[in-house]
């Protein structure tokens, strides 16, 4: 993991409780892609022994988070990024570690170009949540929004 990569988890870490309290492991964060894993913790299991609900969901957001961090942290002096909306599917019973990988749906090109322009550009992030097994057990997107300053 480079000191760029650590940061941002370090930073998700600092500034979002929910974040630190699940124990999120920040495990790559690229523009192009985040992967965050959620520890196997009985205080966070549903009433059949895997990952609650409530702690994918928050998986899934901070891999969303990661991501636009990674790709628009440069962009952090002119425009807060916001979640605007999600949706969450869960497909499999999950059981175990589970782990959340996170790829913008637009070019980041795109985005910062109708900033430029004035615009308060949203764009999806699409997140595939896995256990250990490699099978999907959620899917999740999560819009956001570069909202300008000021």
């Amino acid at each position: 993991m480079s000191a760029d990569q650590m940061s941002i988890g370090e930073m998700l870490s600092a500034t979002v409780p929910m974040a630190r309290t699940l124990n999120l492991e920040f495990l790559e964060t690229t523009p192009e892609r985040a992967v965050v894993s959620l520890p196997d913790q009985g205080e966070y299991h549903n009433h059949v022994g895997g990952p609650h609900a409530g702690a994918m969901f928050t998986l899934g957001e901070t891999a969303s988070g990661s991501i636009v961090l990674a790709a628009f942290g440069d962009q952090l002096s002119r425009a807060v990024p916001l979640a605007v909306k999600a949706e969450i599917a869960y497909k499999k019973l999950a059981m175990g570690a589970v782990t959340a990988t996170a790829t913008l749906g637009r070019p980041a090109a795109d985005v910062v170009a109708e900033l430029d322009a004035g615009e308060r550009p949203e764009f999806p992030v699409t997140i595939e949540i896995r256990r250990a097994d490699g099978a999907v057990t959620g899917e999740m997107t999560v819009v956001w929004t570069l909202r300008p300053n000021g």
